[in-house]
């Protein structure tokens, strides 16, 4: 038995190897296509929860998803669940609009959040605290506070990591893969939601 982790991304896929240590894994790509559910919710979790149940009905597999993005406080806390289609075209274009419309702002205060859903998992498995179900589904989250910058620095992650500066100082761009799982939104709500994986894996 393996935990389906609802992506075609194989960087992503290795990122949760990395982050759920003993749990094994296996993307959509070993299952024959189908197309993507539409993110319509109105939250993080509500659409982690849709690509979740979306797998787990269509392989019959316990699954796992994930909905993340950047909230920034200049910018009334969006572009949140908009944060993967706030411009077209790539990051570097993204982080380009962000860094344009926060302008000279002096509230620069920022947050990443990540939700994890993960569907076909007994109704009677404990939950440790912080943890929910919802939907069929066993949530967890993560976040991880700081600001936005007035430029970009570092050359490692993907997204709007150059930009948001931790209270450290650094940038999660200037951080090495161990150092970013250690702090990251999506780290935290992995290593929240990791006993509950063990426990039904027996890893």
């Amino acid at each position: 038995m393996r935990l389906l982790v609802a992506t075609g991304n194989a960087h992503k896929l290795s990122e949760f190897g990395e982050l759920l240590p003993g749990i094994p894994l296996v993307g959509l790509d070993a299952f024959p296509p189908a197309p993507e559910p539409v993110e319509d919710a109105p939250d993080f979790a509500g659409n982690a929860i849709l690509k979740a149940r979306a797998a787990f009905e269509r392989t019959g597999a316990p699954t796992l998803a994930d909905d993340s993005g950047i909230e920034v406080a200049a910018l009334g806390w969006g572009p949140g669940i908009h944060s993967a289609r706030y411009v077209p075209g790539t990051d570097a274009d993204r982080r380009a609009a962000l860094l344009r419309n926060v302008g000279d702002a002096e509230d620069r205060r920022a947050r990443f959040v990540c939700v994890i859903a993960v569907a076909g998992l007994p109704e009677g498995l404990p939950l440790p605290g912080g943890l929910e179900r919802r939907d069929g589904c066993v949530l967890a989250r993560g976040v991880v506070e700081g600001e936005i910058g007035f430029e970009e620095r570092g050359a490692n992650g993907f997204g709007y990591d150059p930009l948001f500066v931790l209270p450290s100082g650094r940038t999660t761009a200037e951080l090495s893969s161990e150092e970013k799982h250690a702090v990251s939104h999506r780290g935290r709500a992995a290593r929240a939601i990791l006993p509950v994986l063990r426990a039904h894996f027996g890893a």
